[in-house]
């Protein structure tokens, strides 16, 4: 499964990294190879100043060794050996018009003394953050999600969506992240699921990707903004970075299981603002937003 898996997440990064490019049109990916000195390493991919994108990376590792001592803790386990890949991008458009968006897909094994799986499961989601809302676009992305989890279970999108708004939840700031998408964590095998059919379903979700996204930067991505409107989106990537160093697993397991640095804080943008006490005008498009973050609501009908 494990080979697999990879296998798959390096075609996957491939087939995203082309199509973002032709809808940035300008900038183009530069890729980076890294080894983990315990064991295993990555491929990153980031885009910088483009027409488009003003930062973002497309990521895959592979990673294995002793599981870390805080892991372990998290696990409830003693010492054991691992093993965890997958692909994990942030995209953050020059335009506010264009939401920011995020998505990871991966996969975990731990492993007993005599190299036994012992845990397997998937995991991962896609989730977008608009900084003006076009509800047309968070319709389409939603549906998008829907279809593919409706392949394969009809309870998923549902189950997922919710389990979404809960996760990127800034919690000290009463609001949600986005406007969610879909996040599931720990898919084990059941008697409903193998491995294999969790396979299916995490694939089928990575490959709706593009079709979730790009239609939505092709749309807005020539609209015309102001420089408030972008100081808006400054202070709104203010929240999100709040986030990702504050409540964000992915970052903490890669700031505890010694991984690169870079590749972990690629989903930081580069221009942010933090400015004291500051709120929406009242009846603006900006409070618009921040009515639905702190009120997340049901886009599409389960």
């Amino acid at each position: 499964m494990k080979q697999q898996f990879y296998q798959y997440i390096q075609t996957l990064q491939d087939q995203i990294c082309k199509g973002l490019e032709a809808v940035e049109g300008q900038a183009k990916f530069r890729e980076d190879l890294w080894e983990r000195p315990e064991g295993g390493g990555g491929r990153t991919r980031v885009i910088e100043n483009g027409s488009v994108f003003e930062k973002g990376g497309v990521n895959i590792s592979a990673v294995h060794g002793k599981l870390p001592e805080a892991m372990q803790k998290m696990f409830n386990v003693g010492e054991a050996d691992f093993f965890a890949c997958g692909l994990s991008l942030v995209l953050h458009p020059k335009s506010p018009m264009v939401p920011t968006v995020h998505a990871n897909w991966r996969y975990f094994e731990m492993y007993d003394d005599n190299g036994n799986v012992i845990q397997q499961w998937f995991g991962g989601g896609q989730d977008l953050t608009p900084y003006y809302l076009f509800e047309e676009d968070a319709i389409h992305f939603h549906q998008t999600c829907k279809t593919a989890c409706d392949k394969h279970n009809p309870d998923f999108y549902p189950k997922y969506k919710k389990q979404c708004d809960a996760y990127f939840w800034n919690a000290h700031r009463n609001e949600a992240r986005g406007i969610g998408g879909l996040f599931f964590d720990y898919c084990k095998a059941t008697d409903a699921m193998s491995m294999q059919d969790w396979y299916n379903f995490v694939t089928e979700v990575g490959n709706s990707f593009l079709e979730a996204y790009v239609p939505i930067v092709e749309k807005r991505k020539d609209l015309p903004y102001t420089p408030e409107q972008r100081t808006w989106q400054e202070i709104r990537r203010g929240r999100y970075v709040e986030f990702n160093l504050v409540h964000d697993k992915g970052t903490l397991f890669g700031l505890k299981t010694n991984g690169r640095i870079e590749s972990i804080l690629m989903s930081l943008p580069p221009h942010v603002q933090w400015v004291y006490d500051h709120h929406a005008e009242a009846g603006s498009e900006e409070e618009k937003l921040v009515n639905v973050l702190e009120n997340p609501k049901s886009w599409i009908a389960d």
